[in-house]
């Protein structure tokens, strides 16, 4: 059964933003998260994907990258956020990865739950030695909940 728009938002800017909701959930754990985490992998994943580990790149200089869950995010609307400013990943150096899908979840590294999930609108091949600078311009990483 699908959620309403507004549920559907409430749930966004909780796990994004923090915004509490009334008579529901709240931020008020002694010691919430104050980031959101995203990640790169080289395929798709699937809603059986338990891990942000899994498919994970591992260019040289990559790590996934810290959104601040009070201002990183866009308020919710229409049953989505996106990223509220330009998101950069560190340059490639000697070694390369095709990246193919994004994530979010709770760290930066390690085995961690997904929060979303989703492929890129077209593959991006990082070569050895290319200097790439993986991102996503501002409202461009959209997250939609259903």
């Amino acid at each position: 059964m699908p959620k309403s728009t507004d549920t559907c938002n409430k749930v966004l800017n909780l796990m994004y933003r923090a915004a509490a909701w009334a008579n529901v959930a709240d931020n008020a754990a002694s010691a919430p998260l104050t980031n959101v985490y995203v990640r790169l992998h080289t395929s798709t994943l699937t809603a059986a994907t338990n891990s942000q580990a899994e498919n994970e790149v591992a260019y040289t200089n990559y790590i996934g990258q810290a959104v601040a869950r009070s201002t990183g995010w866009a308020a919710a609307s229409g049953g989505s956020t996106s990223n509220a400013a330009l998101l950069q990943f560190p340059q490639s150096g000697a070694t390369g990865a095709t990246l193919a899908a994004v994530s979010t979840g709770i760290a930066a590294s390690g085995a961690t739950a997904v929060w979303h999930y989703g492929a890129l609108n077209s593959p991006i091949t990082i070569g050895a030695s290319a200097s790439i600078t993986p991102q996503f311009l501002a409202n461009a990483l959209v997250i939609t909940e259903t």
